[in-house]
């Protein structure tokens, strides 16, 4: 391989072989190119270094295709410039959903914000062992046999914790609020 240039054509047709050494010798050669020529056609560095990424994998997995060792350059720029492109229009598209999703009103955003409070004050107020219990289950989503093992319970009596957990979170959101004497 010359210095700073592609792979040499015998290393390109060693590599379509199936030569290993080959194979990671053209990867290995052809990355600071396929990175560079990212870096100028993609619209953020992270884009960039994905379509390098992708390329390569490419590269990998597809040099048996490649019918003209000479192309080499050419086919690795094509499949960056269509990464790149893929990527531009999926960013487009994330963009259009989020102009065309309606914005929540200040007046419900606060809602919002009074219910997530409510619900936290509730949490907290929770015995330390049914809290443990709610927030590894129903917050960080764990498997009721992790949150057993991870607090040294049994599955049935991480069960009643986080039944009774439930309950009193239940109780407290739907209950009588400040102020309401419960008389209808």
């Amino acid at each position: 391989m010359a210095e700073g240039g592609w792979p040499s054509a015998q290393v390109v047709a060693a590599a379509r072989d199936g030569d290993v050494d080959s194979l990671t010798a053209l990867v290995s050669g052809a990355h600071p190119h396929v990175r560079r020529f990212a870096r100028s056609l993609c619209a953020t560095p992270e884009d960039a270094e994905d379509a390098a990424q992708e390329a390569l994998i490419i590269l990998y997995r597809k040099i048996g295709t490649l019918r003209a060792t000479g192309a080499l350059a050419s086919w690795m720029f094509r499949i960056v410039r269509n990464e790149c492109v893929r990527r531009s229009r999926l960013m487009l598209r994330r963009r259009e959903r989020i102009r065309d999703r309606p914005l929540p009103s200040a007046e419900d955003e606060v809602i919002r914000r009074l219910e997530v409070g409510r619900v936290v004050a509730a949490i907290a107020a929770l015995p330390a062992e049914q809290r443990q219990v709610l927030i590894m289950r129903d917050v960080q989503g764990h498997g009721g046999r992790t949150v057993a093992d991870a607090l040294g319970l049994s599955v049935p009596a991480m069960k009643s914790r986080l039944h009774r957990a439930r309950a009193a979170v239940d109780q407290t959101l739907n209950g009588p609020t400040e102020g309401d004497d419960g008389d209808v």
